[in-house]
């Protein structure tokens, strides 16, 4: 019987998510289709109903509903509860599970370009439904966390949930400081810039020894990653983690591994051919 999985967003017109997907389900001869459905913020329990009624076997999340979304879930993987954010759906015997994949996708996405992570430094840009899985995640791997948030009390409740957790983490306002002299990884989780827009403010100063990640994936360079090129640090868009995190989606639903490179291959295709749109 053909399996329906999804995405869930707003907005959504820009996830690459059905493509990478069904690249995978082609790629092992399993019939299934992955959809794309933009649901506005308000619009969202009817959407979680609908899913449901029309017999899905699971989705994704993204912004803006990683965190609205955990009322209408039946239960939470550990990952999840920790991270207080959703980005993974499964239905399982009736039951609606949430889980978060974020954090273990962006580890694995830098893994190789920071060259180990205990005792180094992580400073987040916002506090959101992202950056919960990925600064618990960093916190696991042993990084000392920095979280940067416009309402700092976001901030500091993570910090929180880390300290909670065994790790090590502090907070601030969204602005620049000395921090910036100081930072092993710097992860830009807002979506600012996806639309083109510069980042609020300017990342002049920061340690050249910087790895640079922005997670948003299209456009391929932010304003706020060319910048950190010009001033000399590695950069990363999100690319790698969407790879990563869809992969592990991908198994919490259908169990086995993921086809990965089919997967990024996808990706990478797709990418290529909205250049030349």
């Amino acid at each position: 019987m053909e399996k329906h999985y999804a995405v869930i967003g707003h907005p959504i017109e820009h996830s690459l998510s059905p493509k990478m997907h069904k690249a995978g389900y082609e790629a092992l001869g399993i019939v299934a289709e992955y959809h794309r459905f933009n649901v506005e913020p308000s619009h969202l329990p009817g959407a979680v109903e609908g899913l449901c009624a029309l017999g899905f076997s699971g989705w994704n999340v993204t912004i803006p509903h990683k965190e609205h979304i955990i009322s209408l879930l039946d239960t939470l993987t550990p990952q999840a509860k920790r991270a207080g954010a959703v980005n993974t759906v499964k239905i399982q015997e009736g039951q609606r599970i949430g889980h978060n994949t974020d954090g273990d996708g962006f580890v694995r996405s830098v893994e190789g370009e920071l060259n180990g992570f205990k005792g180094k430094k992580a400073v987040l840009l916002g506090a959101g439904g992202a950056s919960k899985g990925i600064a618990l995640a960093l916190a696991e791997q042993g990084m000392k966390v920095h979280i940067l948030n416009r309402k700092p009390e976001r901030a500091e409740a993570l910090v929180q949930v880390i300290q909670r957790e065994g790790g090590t983490a502090t907070a601030g306002v969204l602005a620049p400081g000395s921090w910036l002299e100081d930072v092993d990884l710097l992860v830009q989780t807002t979506s600012v810039g996806l639309h083109g827009e510069a980042f609020p403010f300017s990342v002049q100063g920061i340690s050249d020894r910087a790895l640079v990640v922005d997670i948003i994936f299209n456009p391929s360079e932010t304003a706020f990653l060319h910048e950190a090129k010009q001033l000399g640090c590695r950069t990363l868009n999100g690319l790698d983690m969407l790879l990563y995190q869809g992969a592990y989606a991908w198994e919490f639903w259908l169990g086995g591994q993921a086809p990965v490179e089919a997967m990024r291959q996808a990706l990478k295709d797709e990418l290529l051919q909205q250049m030349f749109k």
